[in-house]
């Protein structure tokens, strides 16, 4: 059984995420983790969400039994655990998080000592001492080697600190009306206290967390409440977070929502305006063409690669570059983070603003995304793509009318997931349905 998808382990909690899943990774991590282990420590946060205690308390039983200290520091963004583990020099850390799902789900996801994600191999070995029973009960420990737990409630003020540090030092908010939805999430302290202390006006939504409103028709998922609100405070930016906050989505001040694409491509151009871009930017490969188009016109290369955050971290680390993303907010400058943050993206957009003195709409409607349909079907069974008879010729005849195309399963669900793009929304609705129609048939018999 396959314990990993995309972005850690998630699951409804409670019922395949269990207290007993969480405690037995746990203790299969600090396994792995022990053989290269500096300090005996592992730092572990969480988001908002309610089963976030269960889960919590499942982690430190099972690090604490195999000898492990176990660093507790509450609600924190994703970033922040990315940051603090290598920041307090602990051997790993451990977010609970199910990012931008609903509040029944949770997830746990892991950083290196380095606060980079595991990598695939990693995964699949903490898997396989999951299920070796022999090497789980050897690995428990008694009297004065069981580890201790102890809980730290003041390291907000140094993720802060490195936060601000990214946003340029010869400018200020003060100019700026800013309206911040942190999704009754993790961001809910840190983000209004990062823009205040900068000197921004902020107006804070959705900031009243109770374990079974994160995301809850707030946050990156739901931008409309935003939107009405910075049109109705005169605001000059909104910015939405989702559950963890490594994701962000913009709304201009005519409460417009941004689409991510032209997000990355105008944040990728200010980067080299500044002489700081390094290479290449890297987006996954449902990145929409128009951002190609744009950063080919401005002479930057674009690299894709999976869909998953982490894997535009591999691919930067493989080129030696400093900027990318998804479409979906998870924007990665790793000149200041370890992955995806969305205070971070959120503050270097609101730099943007003010060092070219234009809107937010100004910037951008620079670029113009190209129509794209996206269709989740649900499916019986999971097939090899590379078998299923005629998607060839499916695929060459959406080459042949300039559709671009990408078909790829669900990592936690019996989905497939549909992608079409294309200048023209008509052709794009026709072919939809003649895919949508292939799918079914060859996914459903």
């Amino acid at each position: 059984m396959k314990l990993f998808g995309t972005d850690g382990v998630r699951a409804k909690a409670g019922e395949f995420l269990d207290s007993f899943l969480a405690m037995r990774l746990a203790m299969a991590a600090g396994i792995y983790f022990k053989d290269k282990s500096i300090t005996n420590n592992i730092l572990v946060g969480k988001d908002t969400r309610r089963s976030g205690y269960m889960i919590e308390n499942a982690i430190v039983s099972g690090l604490t039994s195999i000898g492990y200290n176990v660093i507790e520091i509450g609600p924190m963004p994703t970033p922040a655990i990315a940051f603090l583990t290598e920041d307090m020099r602990c051997d790993a850390g451990i977010m609970i998080s199910a990012s931008h799902n609903p509040y029944y789900d949770n997830g746990i996801k892991f950083f290196d000592a380095h606060g980079n994600k595991l990598n695939e191999d990693i995964e699949r070995k903490i898997e396989e001492i999951y299920f070796n029973d022999k090497l789980i009960q050897d690995s428990k420990v008694s009297m004065d080697q069981i580890g201790q737990a102890k809980r730290i409630d003041d390291v907000i003020g140094r993720y802060i600190v490195s936060i601000k540090n990214s946003f340029p030092k010869d400018l200020t908010l003060k100019s700026l009306r800013v309206v911040l939805d942190v999704a009754h999430g993790a961001s809910y302290k840190v983000a209004p206290t990062v823009f205040r202390e900068l000197g921004a006006e902020v107006i804070v939504i959705n900031d009243q967390p109770n374990g079974l409103n994160i995301n809850e028709n707030c946050g990156a998922l739901h931008p409309s409440h935003l939107a009405s609100e910075v049109i109705k405070f005169r605001a000059d930016v909104g910015f939405a977070f989702d559950g963890d906050a490594d994701r962000l989505v913009v709304v201009n001040e005519k409460g417009e929502v941004a689409h991510g694409d032209s997000l990355l491509g105008v944040l990728a151009l200010y980067l080299k305006e500044q002489g700081k871009l390094k290479s290449s930017v890297v987006a996954t490969i449902m990145s929409n063409g128009a951002l190609k188009e744009f950063l080919n016109k401005h002479e930057i290369l674009l690299e894709t690669c999976n869909v998953g955050d982490k894997y535009v971290l591999e691919k930067l680390k493989t080129i030696g570059g400093n900027f990318g993303g998804e479409q979906s907010g998870h924007i990665i400058f790793s000149d200041y983070a370890k992955t995806g943050d969305g205070l971070i993206a959120a503050l270097q957009f609101s730099a943007l603003m003010l060092s070219k003195k234009k809107s937010a709409s100004a910037i951008l409607s620079q670029i113009k995304p190209y129509p794209q349909l996206l269709t989740n079907l649900k499916i019986s069974e999971k097939k090899d793509l590379e078998k299923i008879k005629g998607l060839k010729e499916l695929k060459k005849d959406l080459e042949n009318k300039n559709i671009n195309y990408l078909f790829r399963y669900s990592g936690t669900e019996n989905l497939i997931r549909l992608l079409l793009e294309n200048k023209d929304i008509k052709i794009l609705e026709k072919e939809m349905n003649n895919v949508i129609n292939f799918f079914k048939k060859a996914l459903n018999e």
